[in-house]
Parts: C-alpha cells; structure tokens; sequence
C-alpha cells in the first residue's frame, strides 16, 4: 500500500522548517511512524510472538500506524514480549539469544532510533565503528592496520561475555537522560528494555539487558559502551571498537599486560559488564583477529579461524549422501558465498578467496563422482565430458575414492573452471573492484 498524499506531505514539511516539538510529539506523529515502518520493512525479519508478519502489518499499515498513533499519545501503548530464538554460535560455542520483537513495537524502537541518533550518534568517538552512519566493519580494520603500521603491534583484543544480555537498565538510562531531556522518551525506553520474553510460551522478565534483534539495540549498546570509548581517550590509548568487539594497541607486551588489567578493572567495576577471560588476550596484531581479519605484516588478511569456517561452511552446504539436486545446491552456495565474499574483499590476498572457490569446486565434482553409483556410469561421464577413454579409465577403474577422484586431471578435464562460471550478475557487473578480485570463475553454476 502506497503512503498516501497528505503523508507525504507532513514528511516534506519536516525538511522545510526546523521542528521544535518535543521528542515525544515527532515520535507520535504518523509521518515519522511510518518512517519507522519503513526501515522495518527494508530490513525484513519474522514475526513476533503475535504472528503479524511485516506484509500483514503493510496491508494495513494506515490503521495500524493511526491506532499506534493513538495509543502512544494516550500511554496505552504497551511493549509485548520478544520472542525468543537462538541461533548457534560457530564452531559450536554455544548459542546467541535473539529477540524478535511484534513488528508493532518494531515500528516504534526504529523511530525513536530515527528521531535519537541524530542527536546522540555526533557525540560518540572517532574510533567507534559499529552500527553507525558512514562507519564500517571495512573502516574499521583498516584504522586497525593504520596503528599497527605507526608501530603498535600488540593488541588488547578484548571479549565482553554475553554483552548485549548484560547491559544494566539503570546505568543505559542514566546515560540517555545526558542526551535526551524528554522523560517520556526515556519511560518508553524503559517500557521497551523491561518487556519481557516468551520462552516456550512462558513470559520472562527482563531485569537486564537489551533485545538483540530491535532496531534501537545497537544504539543503545554504543551509549553504554561509549563510556569505554571515552576513558581509553582519557587515557591516550589508541584503540577501534565495533559494536563489543574492541582491540587497544599498545608497543610493547608488557604495557598490553597492564592495560589489559587495568581496563577490565573499569569495564567490569564501572560499566557493571563481564570480561570473558577466557577468549580475551594480548598478543601480537598478526595473531588476534578483528571482525574476521588480520593485521599481518602491514597487510589485511583473512584470519585462519574466518577460514577455516568457511571451509566447514562450504562443506555443511555441499553434505554427502543428499538427495538434493546439484542446482539446488550450487544455488545454496552461491547465496552464501556472494555475502561471504562481498565482506571479505577487504583481504589483501585474493589467493585465499581462490582457495574458498577451488573447495567449492572440488566439493562438487566429488558430489558429481558420488552421483554415478557405478564406476562404470562415471567411466561414461567423463568420455561424455570430452576425456579420452585412457584417461577416463585411469580414474574411473581406479582404486581412489570420491574425494581423491575429485582431484584428479580427468574430473578437472570435464568439469573445468568454465563449466562452473555463472555469468556475473548487472549488480556485479557495476563493481569493478569485486571484477578485480574475483575474475570470471567467481560465482558457480552449471551452464
């Protein structure tokens, strides 16, 4: 359904004069709400625990921003429960929480993210990189190779455990009233950080922390934890934080030694938060990972743990004994893998974006070997492939198994880098860097 006109037209008049409402009147007005809508509806997302989907709540969207409206203004808007999902965490380290919110309250916590980061975002520091206009995860690493290139190769990579379920509500909202002066602003945030959530039908009471899966989280998360950003520029420590992922760089092990301590001493005293000892560390930059990357030799790398889950990825993507057709497959992988390697172009060695690919390729030419049943019928394949019959007996009648024969010439002779080429899509065509990179054996499929 399309906004209709005088919508439209309140949205215009907010960019002509300067609003002077109250924070609470903007949030309440239906243009902003819709705003709001907006953002929910680009970044998609399931149902909350009232089953509306984000298609069901578009149908109506001019009611239920109305009612919204209305309820807001009359403070019988009452945040429902999240619903909780977990999702495993890689290399089966546990599971993260999730909470999806009703796409209602969704609509409510991306318009007060609209209508507060604006005035908050400005006053974070310069080396905040996560959840921000005009920052990145691609901003981030390469701030991380610039300190490392002016000699500050030892790294304080520091691990808060279970952060976003440890954030205290108190202390958020203290900090938010240094910002925002409307209390009835803060009273829904309140509202919002103690609505609970539904475990198998059961309401539990949030006491602490904020919903990974609302809009509004990540804001809130760099209002806690700009606080940290601020005391290591007190301290003149040069540091990049994305999100709760934070690395200080210092000269030499003994001062990493020494700011490691003292800083958990403050994030864990002050900021009333958990240091996991366990995955935090001090080390040389070459050694600690940092959103998946690595400072090596005045390099960007893809770190070896990034690596080898994409390996174990490739592999749950490409399982053996499935009945599942080889397009559907490749189809799985390319999903996958575009997203993968749109992140990790910031490598500076396009081998290991070709060591992912060559995998690929093998993992399905031993899935094609595996599809014959009959060596035999493999024996057939290949001459159908263009091998010559010497060849294709040398393999076929061989003593190897699917995985050796994978890497043999005669299966790279029929199923050569070309037959995997997926001719790139208008999206990719317009970016010459991922062109640079990846060449025309990027993307997989059977032509």
């Amino acid at each position: 359904m399309k906004m209709q006109p005088i919508m439209k037209s309140k949205m215009r008049q907010l960019d002509l004069f300067v609003d002077h409402r109250s924070l609470f009147e903007k949030l309440c007005d239906e243009a902003n709400l819709y705003a709001g809508f907006a953002a929910v509806k680009k970044n998609g997302g399931a149902p909350g625990i009232d089953g509306v989907t984000i298609e069901d709540f578009k149908d109506r969207v001019e009611k239920e921003l109305a009612q919204l409206k209305k309820d807001l203004e009359s403070w019988s808007y009452k945040p429902n429960p999240v619903r909780r999902v977990e999702i495993p965490k890689p290399g089966n380290a546990g599971v993260r929480l999730l909470g999806v919110p009703c796409v209602r309250d969704r609509v409510v916590h991306a318009t007060l993210k609209l209508l507060l980061e604006p005035i908050i975002d400005p006053t974070f520091s310069d080396h905040s990189y996560g959840f921000r206009p005009g920052y990145s995860p691609q901003k981030a690493v390469a701030a991380a190779k610039q300190i490392v290139d002016r000699g500050k190769e030892y790294v304080v990579d520091l691990d808060l455990s279970k952060f976003f379920d440890r954030v205290n509500h108190d202390r958020l909202i203290y900090l938010l009233s240094g910002h925002v002066t409307d209390k009835r602003i803060l009273r829904l945030i309140g509202m919002i950080l103690r609505s609970g959530v539904m475990v198998n039908g059961t309401v539990l009471l949030t006491k602490e922390g904020t919903v990974q899966g609302s809009p509004l989280s990540p804001l809130l998360s760099n209002v806690v934890l700009d606080e940290l950003d601020k005391e290591l520029e007190r301290r003149g420590l040069e540091f990049c934080r994305y999100a709760d992922d934070c690395n200080i760089f210092v000269r030499s092990p003994k001062a990493a030694n020494r700011v490691m301590e003292s800083i958990s001493k403050f994030i864990e005293g002050k900021l009333k938060l958990k240091i996991n000892r366990e995955k935090s560390r001090v080390g040389r930059s070459k050694d600690v990972k940092f959103l998946g990357m690595t400072v090596i030799n005045g390099t960007i790398a893809i770190s070896a743990q990034s690596m080898k889950r994409a390996l174990e990825k490739v592999k749950e993507l490409t399982p053996r004994g499935t009945h599942m057709p080889l397009e559907l497959t490749i189809q799985r992988i390319n999903n996958w893998y575009k997203g993968w390697a749109g992140y990790y172009l910031m490598t500076q060695y396009p081998s290991q974006l070709k060591r992912i690919e060559a995998h690929i390729r093998r993992r399905l030419r031993s899935r094609i070997v595996d599809q014959q049943k009959r060596r035999r019928h493999l024996f057939r394949r290949l001459i159908k492939r263009g091998v010559s019959r010497k060849t294709a007996a040398k393999s076929a009648y061989s003593n190897k198994g699917r995985w050796a024969l994978s890497a043999t010439f005669a299966l790279a002779k029929a199923y050569p880098i070309p037959w995997f080429i997926n001719g790139l899509g208008q999206e990719i065509r317009s970016n010459d860097r991922m062109k640079h990179w990846f060449g025309l054996d990027q993307w997989i499929k059977v032509t």
